[in-house]
């Protein structure tokens, strides 16, 4: 298996150089056959890394200890389910998953669009191909997941203990996969930029593709935050660390493209920041995997420091570098069609939407890459804490919950005052008085602006579904589940971008009562003893040891009572695995109780069962996992194929655009 691996990885280099050259030289001297032998050497590739990555997994299923990369990351008494995870648990095996996913989807796309893109398919070839060169050239002479040790172990060292879980098994290949799939998107901008056919070909192509990326990029992020949860220990599901912001900064640029991109095909307008937006997205995306494998930043996340990182920031530089001198070399192409007419109108609603997803992404990078420029010229290595993004990103956040509420009901061109005033009136005092309500009970003025705020834009949603949903109702005389349904099928891209903006305000009530309202306490028990958090009665019932079948688990027993009455029982756990005795592991013992999670943390225990326990009380964190599902779900209906109507509307081109529902 090793040698079969590294072969395909060997022969799969060669095969993208040529296709690269093919792909070129097809495009240059207008040779058809060139450009069709380009296309075949990307599945050609595609074929030799899945052939690679079967190799890879097959080698962790049987064990194979004469691989490195195996005997580091997995050992016989693992479950097999940790050790097939294993494979991308490290970065050689994470790098090859990675060419994988940008093999399987540049693969597609070049089948998808092969006929009705030919002037730019050359170019989405030739820049697919260079990103899957790029880590073929690493995979091959730099970080080998296929390196044979001198003198093969009987057993291997296992998985690293943070990564034995069940998060494994959904985090990161979802991250990764967010990652790599905004190649394909990335690879169409730069074939529009190269050709100069920068009206509405391109935008139908890569759509849907940065669809994919945002879409599966945010599962994967939310993913995270839940593993991050029961697992870190801090009583919390995202902490702003390094690798988390770097993940999160390809989403907010993808997700202000995929509103600014309506503009562009109704109106003609903001082309330089669509185009800027996708390079953004996908140049983030090589900078976080640069950040988590060159050590340069701290994080319970990143590997260690190692040879691939200054291969990376030299890619990142180089696609930084054409990608802007392209789109300046454009920029007479990229006038806008059209101007903007008013502030109260839905282009000046994205564009300040841009102005502030941009404001949140430079924050959030400018926060985590701090530190570098603090030693380099202060030569003391500063860090950014949580309150630093609390403090700026928390107005910016609620400038888009705001901007979310107000932009649905405004109009293209202008948008009357007095109608505007009328939309939005109801939401508006429903708003006002969630927000005073709160305040008189909370005491917590921040706190209650932002729950008024969500419930402005809340309000402002389900409307927008009642009037629609009505209308087709009064039509067709369908029930009102049914209108909804139908109104999801035939205007997909607007219902079910509303349905995203929904599970996002879910998920921002429970963000803002959990971060506003936790309450933390620091207890030492003996078995049988009670203490009191908040409305809440702990009973700590003593210490349980126990094994599996590759760690040995001391387990604390915690009762939780509320009014007296137990509601619920939890383990807090500790893990001690073989060979990583000096680094124990945890998981939370979690009990939902109303719209509590009361989270117990077993920090450290004595001989005698004595116990220090560490408790929580996180008020409505289960809606960020409810809303996690409601985005999944919208994510889902966004991809639900429009009838032939409808489809006939959005594509028929009026005036050099294509245009759609907004």
């Amino acid at each position: 298996m090793a040698e079969l691996g590294s072969g395909a990885l060997i022969i799969a280099l060669m095969l993208a150089l040529y296709g690269i050259a093919a792909s070129v030289l097809g495009a240059r001297r207008h040779v058809p056959e060139l450009v069709t032998s380009a296309i075949r050497a990307t599945w050609g590739v595609t074929l030799l890394v899945v052939m690679a990555v079967v190799a890879l997994a097959t080698a962790f299923l049987t064990h194979d200890f004469r691989l490195a990369y195996v005997a580091g990351r997995s050992s016989r008494d693992m479950p097999a389910h940790y050790v097939l995870a294993a494979f991308y648990g490290g970065q050689e095996g994470s790098l090859l998953y990675w060419v994988m996913i940008v093999g399987l989807l540049g693969s597609l796309a070049l089948y998808i669009h092969r006929q009705s893109d030919r002037a730019l398919i050359p170019h989405v070839t030739a820049t697919i191909l260079s990103v899957m060169a790029l880590l073929l050239v690493i995979l091959t002479l730099v970080a080998s997941p296929f390196e044979l040790l001198p003198v093969t172990p009987i057993d291997g060292a296992g998985l690293n203990p943070l990564l034995r879980d069940p998060g494994m098994m959904v985090h990161p290949p979802l991250l990764l996969a967010g990652y790599a799939s905004f190649t394909v998107p990335f690879a169409f901008a730069m074939a529009a930029l190269i050709t100069g056919r920068l009206g509405a070909e391109w935008l139908r192509s890569i759509r849907r593709w940065t669809l994919v990326a945002w879409g599966v990029l945010g599962c994967g992020l939310l993913a995270g935050a839940w593993w991050a949860y029961h697992v870190l220990g801090w009583g919390g599901y995202w902490g702003w660390d390094p690798v988390e912001n770097v993940a999160l900064l390809p989403w907010l640029t993808s997700t202000a493209f995929l509103h600014s991109v309506i503009v562009q095909e109704r109106r003609g307008m903001l082309k330089v920041w669509n185009l800027s937006l996708l390079l953004a997205s996908f140049i983030l995306a090589v900078f976080g995997t640069f950040v988590v494998r060159s050590g340069l930043l701290s994080s319970v996340h990143a590997f260690a420091v190692s040879k691939v990182g200054p291969w990376f920031l030299l890619y990142l530089a180089a696609v930084t570098i054409l990608g802007i001198g392209l789109l300046l070399y454009r920029l007479p192409a990229l006038q806008s069609d059209r101007v903007i007419e008013s502030v109260s109108s839905r282009e000046s609603g994205f564009l300040l939407n841009n102005l502030i997803f941009a404001a949140l992404t430079f924050a959030t990078f400018w926060g985590t890459v701090f530190p570098l420029f603090s030693e380099l010229f202060w030569s003391t290595k500063l860090t950014v804490g949580p309150p630093f993004y609390n403090q700026v990103n928390g107005p910016l956040l609620l400038g888009l919950l705001l901007l979310m509420g107000i932009g649905p009901v405004l109009a293209w061109r202008r948008t009357d005052l007095r109608l505007l005033l009328r939309n939005v009136r109801w939401p508006l005092l429903a708003g006002l008085l969630v927000g005073c309500g709160l305040l008189f009970w909370l005491r917590e003025p921040l706190a209650a602006v932002a729950f008024a705020a969500v419930a402005f834009t809340t309000l402002v949603t389900l409307l927008e579904y009642l009037r629609a949903a009505r209308a087709r109702r009064r039509s067709s005389r369908e029930s009102y589940p049914k209108a909804v349904i139908q109104l999801l099928r035939r205007n997909n891209r607007r219902y079910g971008g509303y349905l995203v903006h929904f599970a996002v305000l879910v998920i921002a009530v429970g963000v803002i009562a959990s971060n506003f309202f936790q309450v933390e306490r620091q207890f030492l028990l003996k078995p049988g003893e009670s203490a009191a958090i908040g409305p809440y009665t702990i009973t700590y019932q003593g210490l349980e040891d126990r094994r599996t079948a590759d760690a040995e688990v001391v387990a604390a027993r915690v009762e939780i009572y509320r009014d007296g009455q137990l509601r619920d029982a939890v383990d807090s756990y500790r893990f001690f695995y073989r060979n990583y005795e000096n680094q124990p592991t945890a998981r939370m013992g979690i009990a939902t109780v109303g719209l509590d999670d009361v989270y117990v943390v077993l920090d450290r225990w004595e001989d005698d069962g004595t116990a220090s326990l560490r408790v929580y009380i996180n008020p409505l964190v289960i809606w960020v996992w409810v809303g996690a599902a409601v985005y999944i779900l919208g994510t889902l209906t966004l991809f639900w194929p429009q009838p032939a109507l409808a489809r006939q509307r959005v594509d028929r081109p009026v005036r050099g655009v294509i245009p759609s529902e907004a």
